[in-house]
């Protein structure tokens, strides 16, 4: 068996369709939203990977810190011969836990992007020569089969990317990852923390003005593949403390009255001075509020683990 496969569940047109799909209904709805997996094209996952340098982003700094010093604690926990990764793009946060897992035999890496999961996978069997790779494409969102490995598996969620999901398209997701699990299986999962609201703002709104050209990058994503007429600089970015849900809101603000035009979709959307596009939600959250959602999918919260700041948190559950 070769060390690296890669299995498509997604057909050819799935990204071109689930775009044409999202900015249908994002555009049409009130308030106009688009999803924030529409930033990550070659540009924006630079501009992303910009982002996690900056001085006031510190999620993923906070994040590789836990993984640092707790990945022999959870290769103790978890023994995993089987370490499935949600969302894997490069891959790069995860190769410290690759590193400490001892009985790993096989990574399987989700993610949409082909290339990111080709480049990542032979870079990882080149570090660590042994491992079997199997990469799949596949919308993790969806319903999702894993290939046949050896257990126990450990599924990964990292980077704080579950607070993108509302509570109820959240809820939905974790029991699917319940489906998943059999008895032995685990759930690492990482999560932002509630914390200072000007703390979380500056996160998303840094001086440089790196994240608002990340934000506006979506327009550019929707000019190019749907032939839509953006102006990205007609709009200004903007991000906002919500208290009662506990999120921030990335937005995209009018700065003028505006008809922008999508033709592939046959659509003219009127913007008013001033009016939102709401491009991502992050929510944060707190330990017992975690637990409580682990608990309603059928997971047992077993470890929490936070950076030395108590910013972010990694924690581990099991099947109940």
């Amino acid at each position: 068996m070769s060390p690296f496969l890669l299995t498509r569940t997604l057909p050819e047109d799935a990204t071109e369709a689930a775009l044409r799909a999202d900015v249908l209904r994002g555009l049409t709805g009130t308030p106009k939203t688009l999803p924030p997996k529409w930033f990550y094209d070659a540009r924006g996952s630079d501009l992303f990977e910009r982002i996690t340098e900056l001085p006031e982003y510190y999620p993923t700094r906070a994040e590789r810190e836990i993984l640092v010093d707790r990945s022999a604690e959870i290769r103790e926990a978890t023994r995993a011969r089987t370490l499935v990764e949600l969302g894997s793009g490069s891959s790069e946060k995860t190769r410290h836990l690759i590193a400490a897992l001892t009985d790993l035999h096989t990574y399987v890496p989700v993610d949409v992007s082909e290339s990111a999961l080709t480049q990542a996978g032979h870079a990882l069997i080149a570090e660590r020569p042994g491992l079997h790779v199997h990469a799949l494409i596949a919308d993790f969102t969806a319903a999702l089969a894993l290939p046949t490995t050896p257990g126990p598996r450990l599924v990964a969620f990292l980077g704080g990317t579950i607070g993108n999901l509302p509570p109820v398209e959240r809820a939905a997701f974790l029991a699917s990852i319940r489906a998943l699990l059999s008895p032995g299986d685990a759930l690492l999962l990482g999560t932002d923390l509630v914390k200072d609201e000007a703390v979380l703002v500056r996160a998303y709104d840094d001086a440089a003005g790196v994240t608002a050209a990340f934000d506006k990058n979506v327009l550019t994503v929707v000019n190019r593949e749907l032939g839509a007429d953006f102006d990205p600089e007609a709009f200004d970015h903007v991000a906002l403390w919500d208290a009662d849900r506990e999120w921030i809101e990335m937005r995209l603000r009018s700065r003028a009255d505006q008809t922008v035009k999508v033709p592939a979709l046959g659509l003219a959307v009127e913007f008013a001075a001033g009016e939102e596009l709401r491009t991502e939600i992050s929510a944060k959250f707190r330990k017992d509020g975690v637990s409580a959602e682990l608990d309603a999918a059928g997971l047992e919260l077993a470890h929490w683990w936070t950076d030395s700041e108590g910013r972010f948190a990694l924690s581990l559950s099991t099947c109940r």
